[in-house]
């Protein structure tokens, strides 16, 4: 079967005073997400699962609207930041969160993050989508940044959780075969939606 990884769109920079801060997408995020359904024209989706969190619930809108399907969500796909006040898109980190900008560019989760707790969360939700599906499915996943990296760490055994940059609405492909084999077949590819990139 096939897992294709997509990230989120651009989403809101927001900050709440109380619980958590959950943004949609920006008009540039709604842009860059109408382009997956043309991306994924390719391939037969037999299911879309989503984070629980709004930005990427809206990312896979026009995906599951094409294909006349309802997301599943999973909240095992949440963000490693899930639960805090703000959101700020990486792109405005740099200036506005320098240490914690170099931190992830160094391939570091925050500090106040349970890195094994965290990597597990995301295999647990991969291993749930492969176990509920039949071995020629491709399964698209909308999630997160760093769901999407420790998802690429677990499988290539690497040392740090973020490896890779991974752009909004960018695809990352793993295939796995009928006896449990796991393949990463492509990272970050963003062909689709390169002239929208914020960086």
């Amino acid at each position: 079967m096939q897992v294709i990884l997509v990230r989120h769109a651009l989403p809101e920079h927001v900050a709440v005073a109380e619980g958590r801060a959950d943004p949609g997408l920006t008009e540039l995020g709604r842009r860059q997400a109408r382009r997956l359904a043309s991306a994924l024209t390719d391939v037969t989706v037999a299911r879309v699962v989503t984070s629980s969190q709004l930005r990427a619930i809206e990312t896979a809108g026009s995906l599951v609207e094409s294909l006349g399907v309802s997301p599943v969500i999973d909240e095992r796909l949440a963000e490693y930041d899930a639960d805090q006040r703000y959101y700020i898109p990486i792109h405005e980190a740099r200036e506005r969160m320098p240490e914690a900008f170099e931190r992830i560019r160094a391939g570091l989760l925050p500090d106040f993050v349970d890195e094994d707790a965290f990597r597990r969360r995301a295999r647990e939700a991969v291993d749930a989508i492969v176990a509920q599906s039949n071995h020629a499915d491709t399964v698209v996943v909308v999630a997160h940044g760093g769901v999407i990296n420790v998802v690429l760490q677990d499988m290539l055994e690497l040392p740090r959780p973020l490896t890779f940059p991974i752009d909004y609405v960018s695809l990352s492909r793993v295939l796995i075969s009928r006896n449990g084999a796991r393949r990463v077949a492509s990272v970050n590819e963003t062909a689709h939606v390169r002239d929208l990139l914020v960086r």
